[in-house]
């Protein structure tokens, strides 16, 4: 189960994160959310953290080479976009790149196929569904929101995730929190599970207790459901 914090926003919550056992954190590239960091405050908080961290940048509707240039220059791995991208910008990408859905619907084969990211799920227990550490998910699923991008709060449907988790690795995420996550890996049985306001004190302020315990449950859930 691979957990990612996103929404950093300072170093100490950064290895905060690192320290509870997230496996990916993201930083936020657009203006208009409450955890937005400049690329020079990003570049900084990157190049303290260990290689193993797998370093993503939350981008909205930008050109695929203005965000080629931001994770070259602030050492990032990935770029989860999560606006209204097209197909054609996660290939542009070179396969540094997936879509982030605000809701579940017909979609998210059309971009797991951009990606060349449609798999199956492991015949055996520990068969892995990528190919590789810090290999990209095929996307992300979010709770449904028609004007916010992210960060809501709210829960993303369960029931509809499922299916797909039969046939791609995705993050879930959507509304989060330590009380809930093992209870959304036992529905879901997602590849991993993204958080951000569920382990915050304030918008972009983590709390490191509350993502200790996020990791340790959702870790706890992944063996679980691994049998």
């Amino acid at each position: 189960m691979k957990v990612k914090i996103c929404g950093i926003t300072t170093l100490a919550d950064a290895l905060a994160a690192v320290d509870a056992g997230a496996d990916y954190v993201g930083f936020n590239f657009y203006p208009k959310s409450p955890r937005y960091l400049t690329p020079e405050q990003c570049a900084a908080i990157s190049a303290r953290l260990r290689s193993s961290i797998v370093k993503v940048g939350i981008f909205v509707n930008e050109p695929p080479e203005h965000v080629a240039r931001l994770l070259d220059g602030c050492g990032l791995d990935l770029a989860q976009l999560h606006g209204e991208e097209a197909p054609e910008t996660i290939a542009a990408l070179n396969g540094r790149a997936f879509k982030a859905f605000r809701g579940i619907g017909e979609r998210h084969a059309e971009f797991a196929a951009a990606r060349s990211l449609s798999r199956p799920v492991p015949s055996s227990p520990g068969e892995s569904l990528v190919g590789g550490e810090g290999s990209p998910p095929a996307f992300l699923v979010d709770a449904y929101s028609p004007t916010r991008y992210g960060g809501t709060g709210h829960t993303a449907d369960w029931a509809a995730a499922r299916p797909l988790a039969r046939r791609y690795s995705f993050f879930l995420a959507g509304g989060l929190t330590p009380e809930n996550v093992a209870d959304a890996i036992a529905h879901v049985q997602p590849w991993g599970v993204d958080v951000a306001s569920g382990v915050e004190h304030a918008p972009g302020k983590k709390d490191h207790v509350k993502m200790r315990v996020f990791v340790e449950k959702a870790k706890r859930a992944g063996e679980e459901v691994m049998g």
